[in-house]
């Protein structure tokens, strides 16, 4: 596995910087980037292996050919980027949250697998980050659930337009990442007692359950087009 190199767009913290410690650890080499170059400093001091970083805002997407011009060629991208605008009801979110909202994940999303279409290996691998929000039907999310059921929606469509590259998704649940740090401590361990409460496997996610399944989509060389949901089972509760 050590010839092969992983991009991970949004590596510096959260599900991102632990899929990179679970690749490096199976031997694969892993460039991350992120857009705070100081964030990326420590995560790096966090991480052994074949490891590279590169600064990389996703949002300005003039750039982004010239960044992967850099980073060169690779056999997989992993484009973990999210965004926590656009949640609230559905009769008074602010549009303009929710178009930040698209800006930062979708339009972020859509615009780094464009760009990195020239260095990414032909027969490689393209994983994208969605949400159960867009698979749930849960009050509050209809902005956020937009985002990420457009996020799926690209993967079949991808994943028939660009064969034999390989186009999946995972969609986590409730995973304790720095998503959740516009809570108070407080309000974020009450939340997440609430949620592993109603999920049928009795915790919340941990990065690393994330991670496994990108490495899991990345290694599977017949698994294309699909959404691979990794909730604990919430969607079945909410």
């Amino acid at each position: 596995m050590s010839s092969q190199h992983v991009v991970i767009v949004g590596g510096s913290s959260g599900i991102g910087l632990s899929t990179a410690a679970l690749l490096l650890g199976k031997g694969y080499k892993v460039t991350i980037t992120g857009r705070n170059a100081e964030r990326l400093e420590a995560a790096k001091k966090t991480l052994t292996g074949d490891l590279l970083t590169h600064t990389m805002d996703a949002t300005d997407f003039d750039a982004l050919p010239e960044v992967f011009d850099r980073i060169g060629a690779f056999d997989h991208l992993v484009v973990a980027l999210g965004s926590a605008k656009g949640g609230g009801p559905f009769g008074s979110v602010a549009i303009a949250d929710v178009k930040a909202g698209f800006e930062e994940k979708v339009y972020a999303q859509f615009a780094t697998a464009q760009a990195a279409q020239r260095s990414l290996r032909k027969d490689g691998s393209l994983t994208f980050i969605s949400a159960v929000s867009g698979q749930a039907a849960v009050p509050g999310t209809a902005g956020i659930g937009a985002a990420n059921a457009a996020i799926a929606a690209l993967v079949p469509i991808l994943a028939a337009e660009l064969r034999p590259l390989r186009v999946n998704a995972v969609s986590p649940g409730v995973v304790d990442t720095p998503w959740w740090n516009f809570l108070s401590d407080d309000q974020k361990a009450s939340a997440f007692a609430d949620y592993a409460a109603q999920t049928p496997v009795g915790r919340v996610g941990q990065p690393v359950d994330i991670a496994d399944a990108i490495a899991f989509l990345i290694a599977n060389t017949f698994i294309s087009g699909q959404i691979l949901i990794c909730d604990g089972g919430l969607r079945l509760t909410i």
